[in-house]
């Protein structure tokens, strides 16, 4: 078989696992409950909240919590149990025998799988920026804003930003199932990376400022070893633009690299290759 049909056969396994993936990403109820909870708080948030009324900037600021909280939530319903569940039902064995490579395989979850987080992630994004123009004032009463400063250019940035940031919890949260060998590991961690996003790394990183053993230069590499702490890095320099020049560059390649180093470790523990 020649190089240019092995290519085509590989896409054509990677778009039919991902067609699989999406289809049982849909009949899962447990997982769409879980995607119509995180649309309905984060519009929500920008309807009940003041952001919506002050501009897209403000109501960035009031997003970014509960985005940033939520997100790996949802990353990680969606595929931490991905590749164990495919392994432990037999099936991954009956995809090897079909000659389906482990990239053709783990990208087709994770493109499967990706879809659907993007699609809720960008729905609900769509949808609360929708309440700007709606609950804002036609004049601000005691504030004269800046159309450049408080633009939905603002808010389109801190929804791509929140995009690469679902892709990078779902590439860590497939990575842990293709890792895991039984449902107990991947569980355990699971809520260890959980924990470790939301308030460890951060957590860890304010305590060694607050004992001098760091400075405050290290601050935006300290944020760039989480996905979270990356994220929002981001959102600060580049959606609010308020970060120092180089801050968002760090945080890129630290979001950058849990995406692809996750799929890496995806690649290579999805099974042994064949000797």
């Amino acid at each position: 078989m020649s190089a240019a049909e092995d290519l085509t056969s590989a896409v054509d396994d990677l778009v039919t696992i991902a067609t699989r993936e999406l289809r049982t990403v849909v009949r899962t109820p447990a997982v769409v409950a879980l995607s119509v909870v995180f649309a309905l708080t984060v519009v929500g948030v920008a309807a009940a909240g003041s952001g919506a009324r002050g501009g897209y900037v403000p109501l960035v600021l009031d997003l970014l919590p509960f985005v940033e909280a939520l997100v790996p939530l949802l990353g990680f319903a969606l595929c931490y149990r991905t590749v164990l569940s495919d392994r432990r039902s037999g099936e991954l064995d009956v995809l090897r025998t079909f000659g389906v490579s482990r990239p053709a395989y783990v990208g087709g979850v994770f493109l499967g799988r990706s879809l659907a987080l993007v699609a809720v992630v960008f729905g609900s994004l769509l949808v609360a920026a929708a309440t700007v123009p709606v609950l804002s004032p036609e004049k601000p009463t005691f504030l004269a804003l800046n159309a450049a400063a408080d633009s939905p250019v603002a808010f389109a940035r801190f929804t791509v930003l929140a995009v690469v940031f679902a892709l990078s919890t779902a590439s860590v949260a497939l990575a842990v199932s293709a890792a895991a060998r039984t449902a107990r590991q991947a569980i355990a961690l699971a809520v260890g990376l959980l924990v470790a996003f939301v308030v460890g790394i951060d957590a860890a990183a304010v305590a060694g400022l607050a004992t001098g053993q760091f400075g405050i230069d290290t601050v935006p590499y300290l944020l760039a070893l989480s996905p979270n702490g990356a994220f929002r890095s981001l959102v600060f320099g580049v959606a609010v633009e308020t970060g120092q020049a180089t801050t968002p560059l760090v945080a890129l390649v630290g979001l950058g690299g849990w995406l692809a180093g996750a799929l890496f470790v995806a690649v290579v523990t999805a099974w042994k290759p064949v000797e």
